[in-house]
């Protein structure tokens, strides 16, 4: 199978004054396209910081990480902003939203950074918004939509850039539980149709909707396994 990342013996120290902090201990993972992987872990246990480094936007202390193929070891800030430009897709916990800004201009916003013409970045942001299934709140102000609803314009603007992969970084954890199931049924979807997706999660129920456990303890995986049984959310949703 095609790596989209692979990350060899990641190191990640922070120091202040006197304090060293050694989040990451030697972390290796490879992920392949298609996968949907669960990073769990209680707060401290290096989940965060990692996700940080697969999303280039922090570096590691020492070790090598790949995306797409390419060693983004030693690279600029530059290089690495269009790394991310051009490989990643971004869903956060807190959406991120411009709030007076229509839901087809947030997801436009990494095609203007791409120096994409104006008429191309309307038809993409709104294929993005027909994939998530909203389509006819295309012109709506985002702070006029639900929190569910604003999740999707999120993902719409993750896909837009047709990225390697999507991280998401707790993408449930402002939703109440039927709308997170909802998010989590269009993620299963994505992920259906070859998007390979990493999500940050805290909650096991959520991370039985993904395909790959990877649990992270004291800035070392403790445990990656495939789940077993999947949970399918879209028919979750209809019996909710």
């Amino acid at each position: 199978m095609e790596e989209v990342v692979r990350a060899i013996d990641i190191t990640k120290i922070y120091s202040t004054g006197e304090q060293r902090v050694e989040a990451l201990k030697g972390v290796s993972l490879s992920v392949t396209r298609g996968d949907f992987v669960a990073i769990m872990g209680a707060s401290g246990s290096g989940k965060s910081t990692f996700m940080n480094i697969l999303g280039c936007l922090d570096v590691p202390s020492s070790g090598d990480y790949w995306i797409e193929g390419e060693n983004v070891k030693g690279m600029s800030r530059n290089d690495l902003a269009e790394i991310r430009n051009r490989n990643i897709g971004f869903v956060f916990q807190g959406f991120n939203l411009l709030a007076r800004t229509s839901a087809v201009e947030n997801v436009e916003l990494p095609l203007i950074y791409g120096r994409i013409p104006a008429a191309a970045r309307r038809e993409r942001a709104l294929e993005a918004l027909s994939l998530v299934g909203l389509a006819d709140r295309a012109g709506h102000f985002s702070s006029r939509l639900s929190g569910g609803q604003q999740q999707r314009v999120a993902i719409a603007r993750a896909l837009v850039n047709e990225p390697a992969m999507v991280l998401a970084d707790e993408p449930t954890g402002n939703l109440d539980s039927a709308t997170s199931v909802e998010i989590m049924a269009i993620f299963q979807k994505l992920n259906r149709q070859g998007i390979t997706v990493i999500m940050v999660t805290h909650e096991p129920d959520i991370a039985a909707f993904t395909k790959r456990n990877v649990i992270f303890r004291d800035g070392r995986i403790l445990s990656d396994s495939p789940v077993k049984n999947q949970v399918d959310a879209e028919q979750m949703r209809r019996s909710l």
